[in-house]
């Protein structure tokens, strides 16, 4: 029966239509090409049913029952972060011996499936107020609106750090050739902190964070590169100032130092670097500068300031 099963319905038909005009199995065989075998378990088949068709088996028993099924749902539901060898202790519980692989096709028939955790900053109440604060009012701001704003920020960027969890394609036996190896060091190599800004408009000025930067160096970086930025971006008069609310930003001599200098700063919430546009430029930035592999601190720091230079005016916009 098994080979039969894959033939289709039309031609175990002509096979059964033959077969009661007299044709016996040799010659149906020789006819439709097909083992002898096969055509008398058709025939058979037919006789016994009165049908071609192959019936629905019912399959090996679930060692799942519907009610332990229903419970790992909930349970995941519940607390999504329940791991596969979690349920698999449940069910062992119960007396159910099942693969992890089991459990997690079981769970995918329910469109559930296991996901690296996207990370965020935490929010306590007071956050999620303020960010809502933020959102209403800013909901309806209109392009003109943002394309006046220097967004700012710091990052620190590692010599090797990017590199890490990244794939190969290689055979079997060859993990330890040099091109299936990643290079590691200490720390990773080191890193440097940079300042940047950018506008609708492009880029602006990049600056290496030379030690632990304090107010006083938060305030000579200002000093030196917002009103250039400013200038070179060609943002017009009323522009705003975009900067979030690190303890060297928000000291009384950096507020002293904006009133002077009458900066326009724009609202921000706590705990909200996910709503500033920088980072996905310095995302960029990352992946660009690691992808030219650079050897030491001295080539980390040129080649972001090239690939800085060139982050196209049209990416930024697409973040707005």
């Amino acid at each position: 029966m098994g080979a039969s099963k894959h033939l289709s319905n039309d031609l175990k038909t002509k096979i059964i239509q033959h077969h009661g005009l007299g044709e016996g199995y040799k010659k149906l065989s020789q006819r439709f090409k097909l083992p002898v075998s096969t055509v008398r378990n058709i025939v058979r088949n037919w006789k016994t049913t009165g049908t071609v068709l192959v019936k629905a088996r019912s399959g090996r028993p679930r060692k799942i029952s519907e009610r332990q099924r229903r419970r790992m749902v909930r349970t995941v539901t519940v607390n999504p972060q329940t791991s596969s060898k979690d349920l698999q202790h449940q069910l062992a519980a119960d007396g159910v011996t099942v693969h992890r692989s089991t459990i997690q096709r079981t769970l995918h028939k329910e469109m559930l499936y296991g996901r690296v955790m996207r990370k965020k900053p935490f929010l306590c109440t007071r956050h999620k107020r303020g960010r809502l604060r933020y959102a209403k009012a800013h909901l309806d701001k209109p392009a003109s609106f943002w394309n006046k704003v220097l967004w700012t920020d710091e990052t620190k960027i590692e010599l090797f750090g990017h590199n890490q969890g990244r794939y190969a394609w290689r055979k079997k036996n060859t993990a330890f050739q040099e091109k299936h190896l990643l290079p590691t060091v200490k720390f990773g190599g080191g890193s440097i902190m940079l300042w940047g800004c950018v506008s609708s408009a492009g880029t602006g000025n990049l600056v290496k964070v030379e030690g632990r930067m304090d107010s006083s160096q938060y305030q000579q970086i200002l000093e030196n590169n917002v009103q250039e930025s400013v200038t070179k971006l060609k943002l017009r008069r009323g522009w705003i100032f975009q900067q979030d609310n690190d303890p060297k930003h928000c000291s009384k001599s950096t507020k002293a130092f904006m009133q002077r200098n009458k900066y326009n700063i724009l609202e921000w919430p706590s705990q909200s670097p996910d709503l500033n546009i920088i980072e996905n430029v310095w995302c960029a930035l990352k992946r660009a500068v690691h992808a030219r592999k650079p050897s030491n601190l001295t080539e980390l720091e040129m080649i972001c300031r090239e690939e800085w230079s060139k982050i196209p005016p049209t990416r930024i916009q697409t973040l707005r």
